[in-house]
């Protein structure tokens, strides 16, 4: 049982997640008691954060994928996240700004930390996207892209870089902010946007 002052949402940081999130006061406040009755200690575990992600992808394998928005994260690798921490990464990994969203994507697929990507590091993320995919719609996507090596071709074919080149962050960003068709090649929509996507191509 978490004491008072643990129950309560800081006004401080309800303010400042509300101004950097999409969310209301009303869904923070539901959030927080969600999070406290999760994770009384007021951080998430790796672990714990895997099995909240699955639930909202019950009929995928979203454990790879799951794993690497925790890393992405953990800013200081302690193997945790607090309250804030976890608002902003639902928030970035549903919504939020461009900019914002692709210096996350950069994060992501940054696997080692080293502020560069390889190709061996995005073919490691379209993979683990790959897994949250239902076969029935991997089917459905075009010729070019869908097998996580293909995609992983098209994406580095794109940026230009030789087979054991490296892409910055800026490159990165710009890249992808001048082609969207990278941005969707890139990250993972829910999968009721890759079923209306999916419908909307066959009309």
């Amino acid at each position: 049982m978490g004491n008072a002052k643990s129950g309560a949402l800081s006004k401080d940081l309800l303010e400042d997640l509300k101004m950097n999130t999409k969310y209301s006061e009303e869904q923070l406040y539901v959030w927080y008691q969600k999070f406290l009755n999760e994770c009384p200690t007021g951080r998430i575990s790796r672990e714990q954060f895997e099995s909240i992600y699955a639930s909202f992808f019950p009929d995928a394998d979203p454990k790879a994928y799951a794993q690497h928005v925790f890393r992405s994260f953990d800013s200081d690798s302690d193997g945790t996240l607090d309250f804030k921490e976890y608002i902003v990464a639902l928030h970035l990994t549903s919504s939020g700004k461009t900019v914002e969203k692709l210096e996350w994507a950069f994060a992501l697929y940054d696997v080692d930390r080293n502020g560069t990507i390889s190709k061996n590091e995005i073919h490691e993320i379209v993979k683990s996207i790959f897994n949250m995919i239902s076969k029935e719609d991997q089917k459905n996507l075009p010729d070019d892209e869908n097998t996580p090596e293909k995609r992983t071709d098209k994406i580095w074919d794109f940026f230009g870089k030789k087979e054991n080149g490296k892409i910055t962050e800026g490159e990165f960003i710009q890249g992808v902010m001048d082609n969207k068709n990278i941005l969707r090649l890139i990250q993972f929509d829910e999968p009721q946007k890759v079923q209306e996507r999916l419908k909307e191509k066959k009309q």
